[in-house]
């Protein structure tokens, strides 16, 4: 039989058999104690259609940036994107907004309803509710407009309203472009401009 002449010994001894006994203690209290799980907290999955989304082909949330040949940095991105199925390299898109910088660091921002990118054709046409802010503090609303992929021009072939610094006014027709003798970058209303001027 061992003997312990010391206490140094004896809690040794006792450390021997009192923690194991602890930890089995433990161990019996956390199953006893466990509660049932909770299966609100179950990782959240999205509620989509598969079946559509294996039949759809799209893009959620694409960006396209390019230079024009005149130097204008342009950005459009959109929600959404879909291939236009009857016709190759042209793309449908939703909630579309844009960007052209120009090199005099004048600045066009567009948002809109709608867009169709035609690649072969370089044009975007932008439809719903169409909205152009300038740099030089002017926001245009139409329902349909065109910019050019590869040169900075914006055109709209439809009727436009805008506010800008000399008041408000209606147009027939809005066009963004630059001036091929002074190369400045210009804002033209024609057809028909009416403005109210504020002084």
């Amino acid at each position: 039989m061992a003997r312990f002449d010391n206490p140094y010994s004896k809690f040794v001894a006792f450390a021997k058999i009192a923690l194991p006994l602890a930890s089995l203690v433990l161990l019996a209290t956390l199953f006893l104690f466990a509660r049932d799980r909770d299966t609100s907290l179950s990782i959240p999955y999205a509620d989509v259609d598969i079946e559509t989304l294996a039949r759809e082909q799209r893009v959620e949330g694409p960006s396209f940036a390019t230079v024009t040949r005149d130097g204008s940095e342009l950005e459009i991105s959109a929600d959404l994107v879909r291939p236009d199925l009857s016709t190759e390299d042209v793309v449908n898109s939703n909630a579309v907004r844009g960007a052209l910088r120009m090199p005099d660091n004048g600045s066009v921002t567009l948002k809109a309803d709608d867009g169709v990118i035609d690649g072969p054709s370089q044009i975007a046409e932008l439809s719903g509710h169409v909205e152009i802010e300038t740099s030089t503090g002017y926001t245009i609303t139409s329902n349909r407009i065109a910019t050019m992929l590869d040169v900075s021009r914006i055109e709209s072939p439809g009727n436009v309203d805008a506010t800008g610094p000399a008041g408000d006014l209606t147009a027939g027709s809005m066009v963004i472009s630059q001036d091929a003798e002074t190369e400045d970058y210009l804002l033209v209303f024609k057809g028909g401009v009416k403005l109210v001027y504020q002084p």
